[in-house]
């Protein structure tokens, strides 16, 4: 068996494991990589030797599991508030939140019903705290269907002053599109939840507000990467160095998986997926995430994002123990 750097360079080989590493620790940090051990040649026919690349894959499940215990886990049965308030400040690196957006959703221990003045003195109250725990070059990512938030927060006189935090990125998260070719065929994909109106529009999108302390924090652009769709744009553009690679942009197309049961498989009214989590820690750079945090934790989506990439620590926040009790179960 061989490592990857005994692979040459330019052989096809070559390219062939840095694809399979890159799917199999897509959120490994910087420096780090999957010691390969699939040692097929490539013959003169353009066949591989596939017991080797299952021996690889082996050796992958069995690191990536190694890089998943790492996690340290801290998780609280407590109000966000009072809990932020007991930890020391500048220890954050990185939040993903989903906060409860005042639309009436059924938690089971949690009024989603306030005034308007009551809701945004709640919202001033934990943003203050995240800010707080931040860290100078840290990263706040908060989902909302609306644009309140940054209504109501974003300007010099009123969101910097409470929490210390510009906005910096919106993104769009796509749950459900329909898209109509040349040939008039409509493909769809994605889930939503129909509404009967006759004056609203089903809702196939929500907001990722990114917040930063300066809103100059730079991100990993590429790590979301995608291919050019003109390819004669990596010649053009000294920018590419010669990478056939581009940034995403803020549009995230991350549909729900499909489910039969939501008591059973998405016991809570209002998750996103484990995947939109992942795509944040990736932007703000894995390598660079030592400490998140999500003070609105649900059922774990964010942890398990969390584990997933490798993240040492992370700290959490429920108020239902019911919900937390699930966290805890899903991740191990």
């Amino acid at each position: 068996m061989v490592g990857r750097d005994s692979v040459e360079p330019h052989s096809p080989s070559a390219g062939y494991i840095a694809r399979m590493e890159h799917r199999a620790v897509p959120c490994a940090p910087s420096g780090y990589f999957v010691r390969c051990v699939y040692s097929a040649e490539w013959n003169s026919a353009g066949r591989t030797d596939y017991k080797s690349v299952f021996g690889f894959w082996l050796y992958v499940l069995s690191e990536m599991r190694q890089n998943h215990s790492m996690t340290a886990f801290d998780l609280h049965h407590e109000d966000c508030v009072a809990g932020m308030q007991a930890l020391p400040a500048s220890i954050v690196d990185l939040v993903v939140t989903s906060p409860p957006y005042n639309l009436g959703i059924r938690y089971s221990k949690f009024s989603d019903r306030a005034d308007r003045a009551g809701y945004l003195h709640w919202c001033k109250t934990w943003a203050a705290e995240i800010a707080r725990l931040l860290k100078a070059d840290g990263s706040f990512f908060s989902m909302s269907v609306h644009l309140l938030p940054i209504r109501c927060f974003h300007t010099r006189s009123c969101w910097s002053c409470v929490t210390y935090s510009l906005w910096q990125n919106t993104i769009h998260w796509i749950k459900s599109i329909s898209i109509e070719e040349k040939n008039g065929r409509i493909v769809s994909r994605g889930h939503f939840k129909p509404i009967s109106s006759r004056r609203f529009l089903n809702d196939c999108h929500e907001y990722v507000f990114h917040f930063t302390k300066s809103g100059r924090v730079e991100i990993d652009r590429l790590a979301l990467g995608v291919p050019y769709q003109d390819k004669s744009n990596i010649a053009r553009w000294s920018h590419t160095s010669g990478r056939d690679r581009r940034c995403r942009g803020n549009t995230w197309f991350i549909p729900y998986e499909t489910i039969q049961s939501r008591a059973k498989e998405r016991p809570h009214p209002a998750t996103f997926p484990v995947e939109l989590a992942e795509w944040c820690i990736k932007l703000h750079g894995v390598s660079r995430v030592d400490t998140m945090l999500d003070p609105f934790l649900g059922i774990g989506n964010s942890a398990i994002a969390a584990k997933i990439c490798g993240v040492s620590r992370f700290i959490g926040f429920e108020i239902d123990e019911g919900y937390l009790a699930e966290t805890r179960r899903r991740i191990g």
